[in-house]
């Protein structure tokens, strides 16, 4: 009965190196490593939902088995940013001598959060401590880390899924839970998720509320996305100078889908570029999209910022004509 109320994402999260899909490369160094029963300080960066967690967990169990918890720490910066949490709780858990092994293991979830003053205290722990402990940083942005601490790791680059390792997937869990997963849920899925296999398992799980059957309306429904092809139709229709039908195709969006501004516009720039139009005008309308986005980002109004969006896509051609 407990297993029936953990997340979805958390109850396909692959355990071995085996069940780990979309990231070869890196698979190959670890296997390299947890044969060797040895391993270097690591770094792995790349987008949220591509296996950076699971890696490292996975690392954890190989080497220490199910009782992994005893000498593995796992950290969120995000949380406990500030240059104590490596003056106390890193550096306590450090200290103590790892229990029936050679070393331990602190894992930094998101550490391109840490403060600079902490990254710096890091760089000396890692150093001092670099014979009982190994650290295994995940980060979005490896920029974001100091120089220091990225010479002493060895990073590994995580990318975005490819759609058949996720379409895989889902259709495993799927299957394993009893689901009617059609063509056109496992393609709005793919479409939402954007290579994040967490977003996608997660959408997954909500969706199945609704009913058994996954479909393309239920999942949009459940994500609060628009239909690739309404938000595809808005911007050719204000392009042709269709100004008011395509306010009402904005407000179809907004209270139909509960869209935000920021939303519209993320999918705005994703159609935008698969428009039919010549490229030169695409890159004026991508630079025009990114200004109206900034806007809404600093607080103005989104429901002016997207009409005044609108507008100007309206008069466009007309511009771009005079010209």
């Amino acid at each position: 009965m407990a297993e029936e109320i953990i997340p979805w994402v958390e109850k396909y999260r692959p355990k071995t190196l085996g069940e780990l899909v979309g990231q070869d490369h890196v698979v190959k160094s670890i296997r390299h490593y947890l044969k060797e029963k040895n391993l270097p300080h690591l770094l792995f960066a790349g987008p949220a939902g591509t296996g950076k967690t699971t890696v490292a967990l996975v690392i954890a169990r190989n080497l220490y088995g199910e009782n992994y918890r005893k000498n593995f720490l796992e950290l969120n910066a995000s949380d406990e940013r500030g240059i104590n949490v490596v003056r106390e709780t890193i550096k306590d858990f450090a200290r103590i001598k790892p229990f029936d092994t050679d070393f331990k293991i602190i894992f930094l979830d998101e550490a391109d959060s840490l403060t600079m003053e902490a990254q710096q205290a890091l760089r000396r722990t890692m150093e001092m401590f670099s014979r009982t402990t190994r650290f295994i940083l995940s980060v979005n942005y490896s920029s974001k880390i100091i120089e220091p601490i990225q010479s002493r790791t060895v990073v590994f680059r995580f990318k975005p899924l490819y759609e058949k390792n996720i379409r895989k997937r889902l259709q495993e869990i799927a299957k394993s839970e009893k689901l009617k997963l059609k063509e056109s849920g496992i393609n709005a899925i793919l479409y939402v998720s954007e290579g994040d296999i967490r977003k996608a398992i997660n959408i997954l799980q909500a969706t199945s509320t609704l009913g058994k059957d996954i479909d393309e309306k239920a999942v949009y429904k459940i994500a609060s996305r628009a239909r690739p092809e309404e938000v595809k139709g808005m911007l050719s229709t204000a392009l042709k100078g269709k100004f008011k039908e395509a306010r009402s195709l904005l407000d179809k969006l907004l209270y139909d889908y509960g869209l935000s501004g920021e939303d519209v516009l993320l999918q705005a720039y994703r159609e935008l570029l698969d428009l039919e139009i010549d490229e030169s005008e695409k890159a004026k309308l991508l630079d025009l999209l990114g200004e109206f986005n900034f806007r809404i980002v600093e607080g103005a109004n989104e429901r002016i910022q997207l009409v005044s969006f609108l507008a100007y896509l309206s008069s466009f051609r007309k511009k771009e004509e005079k010209k």
